[in-house]
């Protein structure tokens, strides 16, 4: 493989095909190099895994790497949350950490993500510089080091990750409110966790898609609609209160509410940011990213807190909760992290505020959105990726950026913007974003309207034209 490119957080690929042990030892050995030049190497590097196909026998081989560099590397007993690494490696004060995870990608992928010494994604500087080391590898090749086994460490990833979670939220009001939830980890690395900690308080917890499968129940890992139909199920036929899932790796979030309705990560984000700010009146401001639903920034505004915008990945959400007071950071495919924990997303933790919410107002998931479009207008969010054919994807950038194009079906453009991709605002009605993918030939369509229909409309109009360019 000539070039291992790095996505929104980390490099990604085809088991067997470029996800190889070659290929996933030369980014291994570039992190080490950077480590020895930018960190503290003598710290060590703690190295995790999820449950995908291979991934223990992966992170061994990622692990041997680390040490045959002459770093001190601690090898997860287990798979774990991407986040319950990068806790440890914030406790520990790591030089950072890689977990072998594709995170919400289908079976037939797996992935390295690397996590710095703050615990979290790694910064675009930090990812750079990482970068520059792979290019040198992949020239020279990974060097014949001897196994260095005097440097490899067995470690605990869940149950020091399971401690700090018990110290998030307020269980006695969580269990005075005797709501009952499901957790559906998607057969993923979150399995086991949060029934634990709600059955450790007397909270009443079942588990679905709790077992290893490396084919994830023949759906992709991620917590969206129609990969969650199981936990829907579940929640009505169960009569629960609500129902949470996380990605493969477990830091993105979904949530079902008790009448089966999903709850999409725009939604979710609102809710946590009007209790935060507005009930329990945590100071701090906002961080999201350029696709992220416009209701943040009203419920910013009442409540007198600045927004930053940032474009998409959470690396950049992160490098703002680094540079300001940030109370709450998120992303529009679940992706959200809080300054009460750490400058990370992590599915668990929003689970666990989500719980509380509902416990602290007395409403169902379903009640809180409702509330929310009662005082902020209704916000409906949409997004289609679009496979497309080579140079389209510039076209359809060219297309909505030129001032030439002052209308969209029955709305004029009142304004565009281009932090990442292009977005247009449609009059009072919306916004329309087309971002193109900097890995493959996909084109993602985003749309958010006051009315579910008027997004669908939009997109359908979209795609129509992007596919005639």
């Amino acid at each position: 493989m000539n070039n291992i490119q790095f996505g929104t957080d980390g490099w990604r690929a085809i088991i067997a095909e470029d996800f190889t042990f070659e290929n996933m030892r030369k980014v291994v050995h570039a992190i080490a190099r950077y480590a020895v030049r930018a960190e503290k190497p003598g710290a060590g590097i703690l190295v995790g895994y999820d449950t995908r196909f291979g991934s223990d026998r992966f992170a061994r081989a990622a692990a041997e790497t680390v040490a045959a560099a002459g770093i001190p590397v601690w090898l997860a007993a287990e798979a774990a949350p991407t986040p319950a690494l990068s806790l440890l490696v914030k406790l520990r004060g790591a030089a950072g950490g890689i977990q072998i995870t594709a995170s919400h990608n289908p079976y037939q992928w797996n992935g390295v993500k690397y996590k710095a010494s703050y615990g979290s994604s790694a910064s675009p500087a930090i990812v750079a510089q990482i970068e520059s080391e792979l290019a040198k590898v992949m020239r020279e090749g990974v060097p014949s080091l001897p196994r260095r086994t005097d440097m490899l460490h067995s470690l605990d990833l869940r149950a020091p990750y399971l401690e700090t979670l018990d110290t998030l939220v307020d269980w006695d009001r969580l269990r005075a409110a005797k709501f009952r939830f499901v957790i559906d980890p998607m057969h993923g690395s979150g399995r086991g966790l949060l029934r634990e900690l709600f059955r450790r308080h007397e909270i009443t917890c079942e588990e679905i898609r709790g077992t290893r499968d490396p084919l994830f129940g023949g759906v992709n890992p991620e917590p969206i609609e129609p990969h969650i139909a199981a936990l829907q199920r579940a929640v009505v036929q169960g009569k629960f209160d609500a129902g949470f899932a996380l990605d493969g790796d477990a830091d993105r979030i979904g949530a079902v509410d008790r009448d089966g309705s999903f709850i999409n990560p725009h939604q979710i984000f609102s809710i946590l940011l009007w209790h935060l700010a507005g009930t329990r009146k945590l100071e701090g401001a906002v961080a999201k990213t350029f696709s992220t639903t416009k209701m943040i920034d009203k419920i910013a505004a009442k409540f007198g807190r600045q927004v930053w915008e940032t474009p998409v990945g959470f690396k950049y959400i992160c490098d703002r909760m680094l540079e300001s007071d940030i109370l709450l950071g998120g992303e529009e495919s679940g992706g959200i992290g809080t300054k009460l924990y750490l400058p990370e997303r992590d599915a668990s933790v929003n689970a666990l505020l989500l719980a509380e919410v509902m416990a602290w107002h007395g409403k169902s998931l379903g009640e809180l959105v409702a509330l929310l479009n009662r005082e902020f207008g209704e916000h409906h969010y949409n997004r289609v990726d679009l496979h497309v054919k080579n140079g389209q994807k510039e076209k359809a950038i060219g297309h909505f950026s030129s001032a030439k194009l002052q209308r969209l079906l029955d709305w004029p453009i009142t304004r565009r913007e281009n932090l990442d991709g292009i977005k247009v605002y449609l009059g009072e009605i919306g916004w329309l974003m087309l971002r193109p993918s900097g890995t493959e030939n996909m084109l993602r369509i985003y749309s958010e309207t006051t009315r579910p229909e008027t997004t669908k409309r939009v997109l359908d109009s979209v795609v129509a034209l992007v596919q005639q360019l």
